[in-house]
């Protein structure tokens, strides 16, 4: 029995080391895998998606590192947004569909020497993420809807000539909604609006600049759009890895240039109230009994309820103003931030408890702006979106152009969640104003895009955008007309059942000022 017993041992010893043998080429295999993925590789990477289903969309390595012997890879999935961007182990990359960075042929330089670059493959332009944005804080692009052409289109309406229908808007993906066998509620024609003269929407060079090649003056206003010619490795990938603010801690989207040292730590802690960040914890509630703000620096312009909003001069409160923008750019993309905050003035929300004034959002805007931009760049904080805070940020900046006597439009372009939120504020907003229209003398309502802008403070491209997007723009006999359907009319009753959160220009107390006439505010 001894001998049967370790000549059982043996064979068991002899089959393990077999096994390990065959096993030795695969690692090996897989370690020289792993050596060839390098940055730019292209390849798929598992993830769940939202049902919690396993699938492997293809993404880009955007850097490596080795810890503990171990190799991670930071990863941008094509086609996704970047606050999806993750690190992520070797079990979940699919080597066999590696693509290589592709090199792109010698080519004649302007000393006439060749020349070669090596570059990544190719990629494809990623929407951009997120709503207009101040002096520290820029963006670039332009969407489709806001082109010049439809402008010119719907401004016919006010000739009354044109024999052909407007084309509806390229971004609609809805059928018409005009009316066929009496399903229409209400239809109401667009009058020729009043004159008014032409407004500059700008073009895509900047005015400022000088055509000798020599530097011209720094700009006093925050509307220099980055051309993310400077963008680098660095700025595509996420180096805060945690923030904790008051009682929420938030997993940024986006890199933030905070200062180097803090982007090592598993946690950056900020005071919810003066925004300075710390290093640790011991250090916030030393803070804590030094810091005597419960609420953001400026002067409080509106309250009801739980909800206020203080506004905030960005030369007056500079240290308030850079460290808001530091936190605003771990949620905001393709933005360059500057420390000049001069120019702008910051709206922040709050919601009050017994602890003091806490920042739900906020949005900034220039204090001259040449363009008529109402909104620089506008923030929900995570925890706080899809609550309907978003939509009262928005209405609240439409009611302080209303206070100063101006039109508006937020800076362009705007994110993903922004268009979102402006085209579901714009769509409500102008089909209330629609609905309540009573006809006389038996006769249908009649308002012009220009009314329908001097009421809302909606900018007129705006307003035609929104109608165009909505499908409601119909020609029928000879002119224009808006065409409300059964539809349209339910779907926005059923979304102002859940639109709780409204603004209430009684409770707001805010006098405009001439920043042309104060020299350097």
């Amino acid at each position: 029995n001894v001998n049967f017993f370790h000549l059982l041992v043996s064979l068991v010893d002899v089959l393990w080391r077999s096994k390990l043998l065959l096993l030795l080429p695969l690692a090996q295999s897989k370690m020289a895998d792993l050596m060839e993925v390098i940055e730019g590789c292209r390849l798929p990477v598992l993830r769940k998606n939202q049902d919690n289903e396993d699938e492997w969309p293809l993404a880009e390595i955007l850097s490596v590192k080795e810890s503990n012997g171990r190799k991670s890879f930071y990863v941008h999935y094509i086609d996704f947004n970047k606050r999806l961007d993750e690190w992520v182990n070797s079990d979940r990359l699919d080597l066999k569909k590696i693509q290589f960075p592709k090199k792109e042929a010698r080519t004649p330089t302007k000393n006439g020497l060749p020349g070669s670059k090596p570059s990544s493959p190719e990629r494809e332009p990623e929407q951009n993420t997120t709503g207009g944005v101040e002096s520290e804080i820029r963006s670039v692009g332009c969407p489709q809807y806001y082109q010049k052409r439809k402008v010119d289109a719907v401004s016919l309406v006010s000739q009354g000539s044109p024999t052909t229908p407007i084309s509806s808007s390229s971004e609609s993906s809805q059928a018409s909604l005009y009316p066929q066998n009496g399903a229409a509620r209400r239809v109401v024609a667009a009058q020729p609006g009043r004159k008014r003269k032409a407004n500059c929407l700008g073009t895509d060079e900047d005015s400022q600049d000088s055509s000798d090649g020599i530097p011209s003056a720094p700009r006093m206003t925050g509307s220099l759009v980055s051309d993310r010619s400077h963008d680098d490795i660095i700025t595509r990938m996420k180096n805060i890895e945690c923030i904790e603010l008051g009682r929420h801690r938030l997993k940024p989207w986006y890199f933030s240039p905070y200062p180097q040292e803090l982007t090592t730590l598993p946690v950056l802690y900020l005071c919810e109230f003066c925004l300075k960040y710390v290093k640790s914890l011991r250090c916030l509630q030393r803070h804590l009994t030094k810091c005597n703000l419960r609420h953001p620096p400026g002067n409080e312009i509106y309250r009801k309820g739980t909800i206020s909003f203080f506004e905030i001069d960005g030369r007056k409160n500079k240290n308030y103003s850079q460290n808001l923008c530091l936190l605003a750019k771990c949620f905001l993309d393709h933005k360059t931030l500057y420390y000049d905050t001069d120019p702008f003035l910051f709206y922040v929300m709050t919601e009050y408890d017994s602890k003091g004034f806490h920042i739900v959002g906020y949005f900034s805007k220039e204090k001259e702006s040449t363009e008529d931009y109402n909104v620089a760049c506008i923030l929900t904080l995570p925890p706080y979106q899809r609550r309907g805070y978003g939509k009262l940020l928005i209405e609240f900046s439409y009611e302080l152009s209303k206070v100063e006597g101006k039109t508006g439009t937020p800076e362009k372009p705007l994110s993903d969640l922004g268009l979102l939120s402006y085209r579901s504020y714009w769509s409500q907003t102008i089909l209330e104003i629609l609905m309540s229209l009573k006809s006389e003398n038996g006769e249908r309502p009649q308002i012009t895009i220009n009314e329908i802008s001097e009421m809302t403070s909606i900018k007129k491209e705006d307003v035609i955008s929104t109608l165009q997007y909505l499908n409601l723009i119909n020609y029928y006999k000879g002119q224009y007309i808006l065409t409300l359907s059964e539809d349209i009319v339910e779907g926005h009753e059923k979304a102002m059942l859940k639109r709780v959160l409204r603004i209430d220009p009684k409770c707001l107390h805010f006098t405009p000022k001439d920043w042309s006439k104060r020299g350097k505010w």
